[in-house]
């Protein structure tokens, strides 16, 4: 594998680091190179765990900023290596990982080579197994191990935002509600009760939902409550017995889990519901002084966060976080999967001016 190469232009990492596939649990290789790479930065404290690489500054600096990335990706279908495009006159580097998140990964590497002298201290993190189930998140882990490493007044993911910033981020709760009914063979349908059927008032109160919109220091946060898999029936001549329908809550940050958890409840009530998984939301936290000189130095007007990342565990240990990395988000995971080099410039220049001003 070779060495990363941290004197390179943000957007020529961007393109090493997306040639070195990473897809969850395959992590290593690209684990390997970092940490080969920071290692020889003599201003920072790296340490490992796993697949998971933490490189800070101790410099005694009266702030901490947490700057974190993850170097994992979805699966690849035929998008790497990488390769430049142009889309209108624009410029793209197009592959897995460009977008979600390797761009922004890059683009930390070479600030964390760079600035041996920040304005506050900063911990970097880049971590495995983000794409995949919690208990695997490379931050999961190290919260466990090293909690110590959080420690920071403010934090930010570099998750894709098209080089804005994102505040914050909904929470995420799904749940399976279940109907019964009695088996039967399909000839003498009448001998039996369709839990399919019996479904249908689940589907309809969905139809019918009416998702809120509810402001959070400032931003609006839309909410979703969706059937994401409907599973039911054994075999084209049976009556089904059980029919469950998943369904997928996002809820605003003023909410806590327990409160969307009724809330779904309330929803569907009358029916069996199963929480299934649930994940808080994070408070925008844009009124800490950092956070608002972070908005300065970028020149950002700050947007919500609909989806849910990492920035929720950060804020769960009462430090504020925001999502800020180049690419549009509505490409991650796409097959087409591709990130425009200004953005990658940009977001390079808005860290740089923010972290080197005094």
């Amino acid at each position: 594998m070779p060495a990363l190469d941290l004197s390179l232009s943000a957007v020529d990492l961007t393109r090493t680091i997306c040639d070195i596939p990473s897809v969850s649990s395959e992590e290593t290789p690209l684990a390997d190179a970092i940490h080969d790479a920071v290692t020889r930065m003599p201003h920072l404290e790296v340490y490992r765990d796993g697949d998971t690489i933490v490189a800070r500054t101790q410099l005694g600096r009266p702030q901490r900023v947490v700057i974190a990335g993850h170097i994992d990706t979805v699966p690849i279908n035929g998008n790497v290596p990488t390769r430049d495009i142009a889309i209108d006159g624009e410029a793209f580097l197009w592959g897995r990982g460009t977008v979600d998140m390797k761009a922004g990964v890059a683009v930390q590497l070479k600030l964390a080579a760079e600035l041996s002298e920040p304005r506050v201290d900063i911990t970097w993190m880049w971590y495995d197994h983000e794409e995949v189930d919690a208990d695997l998140n490379g931050l999961t882990r190290l919260a466990r191990t090293r909690p110590d490493l959080f420690a920071g007044d403010f934090a930010i993911l570099g998750e894709p935002s098209n080089g804005e910033v994102e505040g914050g981020c909904n929470g995420n709760l799904r749940a399976i509600v279940r109907t019964d009914g009695v088996r039967a063979h399909s000839a003498r349908a009448w001998i039996g009760e369709n839990a399919i059927h019996k479904a249908a008032p689940v589907l309809s109160r969905l139809a019918e939902y009416r998702p809120r919109e509810i402001a959070v220091e400032g931003l609006l946060y839309r909410e979703g409550l969706n059937a994401v898999r409907v599973r039911g029936g054994i075999a084209g001549n049976v009556i089904p017995d059980l029919c469950e329908v998943e369904v997928n809550y996002r809820f605003a940050p003023s909410r806590t889990v327990a409160e969307a958890e009724r809330h779904v409840r309330d929803v569907f009530a009358g029916f069996d519901v199963e929480v299934v998984d649930a994940a808080a939301g994070a408070r925008p936290g844009l009124d800490a002084p950092l956070a608002q000189e972070f908005l300065a130095a970028v020149d950002a007007q700050p947007r919500p966060k609909y989806g849910w990342t990492d920035v929720a565990r950060f804020s769960a240990l009462g430090v504020p976080a925001v999502n800020y990395g180049p690419g549009d988000p509505h490409l991650a995971h796409h097959d087409e999967e591709r990130v425009a080099l200004s953005q990658i410039e940009a977001v390079e220049r808005g860290l740089r001016a923010w972290l080197s001003s005094r």
